[in-house]
């Protein structure tokens, strides 16, 4: 039972790997398609290898969501409830995708984790999530939004004698560079949240140490999920960051990739944060946007993303709970 288990874990959590990443996968080309500087495509197939490479070129993020979030017990009960999170992210994903709402893959997971983690009475590191889930979730929109504008005032000062033809053209082939440095990024960020859930269960089966590290095949195997899922798109999604918030130009939408990008890596490498890759390209397309007026930016749109955003935790949480009382009371 504990072996069907465990192969229930992996298939669920790259299922999940998957959602992420046709969910996410307006994060790093909806500015780039919007803008026209790459075919839609053609950035599809930029992100999916930028991701793969991404996904394997760290470990920081998933040794956060493997052993700083919650800790369960050993056998099977832990696998439950690793398979409840999993469901409960999953179907969060599958309804923010339905209405093309941005929301965060990354809280749905940690939200699952946690409701799971309550309803079955296991330890919820609550310091750790503030410091690694918290914080970050507060500060990363803001430094998007922020670096963004500022940044794209500054292109806006540099560039205000240059030919306005040429100077397009140089931002849109430049926009090839930005969204591959954020799907890179994506990659850093998400697919190791996947990894690290499959780790959480291989430990709570002792199939491996905490000091063992992530083993290959789940790098790998992590990384092709969220890869083939960037390929097959999120259109619906696509739309609304790229066109509903704001029509951004090629240098808007440089500045808010660039910015984005920079947050994505500093939060994996420097803080080994779970940031969402959602939040971060949302609020930079917000702010890059704002430096034309603020009444450019539909706010309208923008608050139904922020409240989906708001929502993510505790409705994944809520889903993970039902899911785990149920399995529970099966398995008895």
């Amino acid at each position: 039972m504990e072996l069907a288990l465990v192969i229930a874990v992996v298939v669920i959590a790259l299922s999940f790997d998957y959602t992420n990443g046709f969910h996410d996968a307006a994060n790093a080309i909806a500015t780039s398609v919007s803008t026209r500087a790459l075919t839609p495509r053609v950035a599809l197939a930029m992100a999916a290898v930028c991701n793969f490479v991404g996904a394997l070129a760290g470990t920081e993020v998933a040794e956060t969501i493997g052993e700083g979030i919650i800790s369960i017990p050993a056998g099977e009960s832990g696998l439950v409830i690793v398979i409840a999170a999993l469901l409960g992210a999953i179907t969060w994903n599958l309804i923010t995708w339905r209405l093309g709402l941005p929301s965060s893959s990354t809280h749905a997971l940690i939200g699952g984790l946690v409701g799971a983690g309550l309803a079955s009475a296991s330890v919820v590191q609550w310091s750790g999530i503030v410091d690694k889930v918290v914080v970050p979730m507060v500060l990363s929109p803001v430094i998007g939004f922020a670096g963004a504008f500022v940044l794209m005032i500054a292109i806006l000062w540099i560039f205000r004698r240059r030919n306005p033809g040429r100077t397009t053209r140089g931002f849109r082939m430049a926009q090839s560079l930005s969204a591959a440095a954020v799907a890179l990024g994506h990659g850093l960020q998400d697919a190791q949240k996947t990894m690290g859930v499959i780790f959480l269960a291989l430990l709570a089966t002792g199939h491996v140490n905490e000091s063992d590290g992530i083993p290959l095949w789940v790098k790998v195997s992590a990384a092709t999920a969220i890869s083939l899922g960037t390929y097959s798109g999120g259109w619906r999604i696509m739309r609304t960051l790229g066109r509903r918030i704001i029509h951004l130009d090629p240098a808007r939408g440089f500045a808010s990739e660039s910015v984005a990008a920079g947050v994505l890596y500093v939060m994996a490498i420097g803080l080994h944060a779970p940031v969402s890759t959602t939040h971060t390209i949302t609020s930079a397309v917000m702010g890059a946007g704002a430096t034309k007026r603020l009444s450019a930016v539909r706010w309208g749109v923008a608050r139904g993303i922020v409240t989906a955003w708001v929502l993510t935790i505790p409705a994944a949480g809520l889903v993970a709970a039902l899911v785990y009382g149920v399995a529970h009371l099966i398995l008895q």
